[in-house]
């Protein structure tokens, strides 16, 4: 049901996920493509930082007054620049040899707005990119390529949690999107009292969707105050947080750090969402059941272990879960036979 990359290929992308992984960590200021300026103020000269948000709008702030250690800083800020522009070329280098290998590409739209947010600090914040395109950039660190039917959406699909024991950094996704200049507004709620959690494109169907893990009880929005947005509670969601991990989305010369599920919990909890939705939502629970078949077979193939331990997470939560798993495998072994090698996997581990 899939494609293997070349080898080469998953060489390249393990080079490109190590790059980004690198300046992600040394990340400071010097990432900001801007310039500095001075100005003479009451006879005195200030320096300011002039930059371009994500969404090209200038932004300028002060420094201080210029001394010795200012002129220090500047000349180190240009010098971490020179490096970041050879780091930024080999970036590009590399995504564009992934492309040509078929490596997945993100949508143009898409990927701009999954950059913006990750340059706000959305994934440094604890977010983590779920839905088909979480599960699209899953397919290139797996070093496979989905067929095109599994994934093709619109909709941009980030997760995080209300609590989260990491070093408090925040992100303000409302100006991350309205910096992008492409029309984003807050969907409305059925119930007006209630903050929106989506935003979408006037006259398009490019939507971002917000969720947060939430219990059989919680209805209503919850504010996440690091997002400075309000999120829809969804039950186990927190199964596919736990766990999630740093990949890249690419698109055309470009490459974002992102972070994604554990493909193993991604899969069993795609089984488990499916036998959860209403038979409205049929188009849905189809996706749902191809993007965990596409995944079993890969995993049953090379990560085995992964499925077990997976499927021992899901199985701590009691048969309220574990049933939903089970029937949504069965749906899924029985339309795509080439399934069944994962299933002799996670049934026994399931079971306890």
């Amino acid at each position: 049901m899939f494609d293997r990359l070349p080898e080469d290929a998953q060489t390249l992308y393990a080079e490109l996920l190590a790059l980004l992984l690198t300046q992600e960590a040394e990340r400071d200021w010097s990432h900001l493509s801007g310039s500095f300026t001075s100005k003479i103020i009451k006879g005195r000269e200030y320096v300011y930082f002039q930059y371009s948000d994500p969404g090209g709008v200038r932004r300028q702030f002060s420094v201080g007054p210029r001394d010795r250690s200012l002129d220090s800083l500047t000349a180190r800020y240009a010098e971490r620049r020179q490096l970041r522009e050879a780091d930024l070329e080999q970036i590009s280098r590399l995504a564009g040899l992934l492309g040509a290998a078929g490596a997945a590409l993100v949508p143009h739209g898409p990927a701009r707005v999954i950059r913006a947010l990750a340059d706000a600090g959305l994934f440094r914040a604890g977010g983590v990119l779920i839905g088909s395109y979480g599960f699209l950039v899953l397919g290139n660190m797996l070093g496979v390529r989905w067929p095109g039917a599994a994934w093709r959406t619109q909709d941009i699909d980030v997760a995080g949690h209300l609590r989260l024991a990491v070093p408090y950094q925040d992100t303000d996704v409302p100006q991350a999107l309205d910096s992008l200049e492409m029309g984003f507004v807050p969907v409305p709620q059925l119930d007006p009292n209630h903050p929106s959690t989506s935003f979408r494109v006037r006259g398009k169907q490019l939507r971002v969707d917000l969720c947060t893990p939430g219990n059989e009880n919680e209805k209503e929005p919850v504010f996440i105050p690091r997002f400075n947005a309000s999120a829809a509670p969804i039950r186990y969601l927190s199964l596919i947080i736990e766990g999630a991990q740093p990949v890249t989305a690419i698109e055309g010369r470009t490459a974002t750090l992102v972070v994604v599920p554990a493909p193993a919990r991604y899969a069993l909890h795609k089984l488990m969402v499916s036998r959860r939705r209403a038979a409205s939502e049929h188009t849905k629970t189809t996706k749902d059941l191809h993007q965990a078949a596409l995944l079993l077979e890969v995993l049953a193939e090379d990560r085995p272990l992964d499925l077990e331990q997976a499927a021992k997470a899901f199985a701590g939560l009691g048969p309220a879960v574990t049933s939903k798993v089970v029937t949504g495998l069965d749906a899924v072994t029985e339309r795509w036979p080439e399934t069944t090698r994962a299933a002799t996997v996670i049934r026994p581990a399931l079971e306890g």
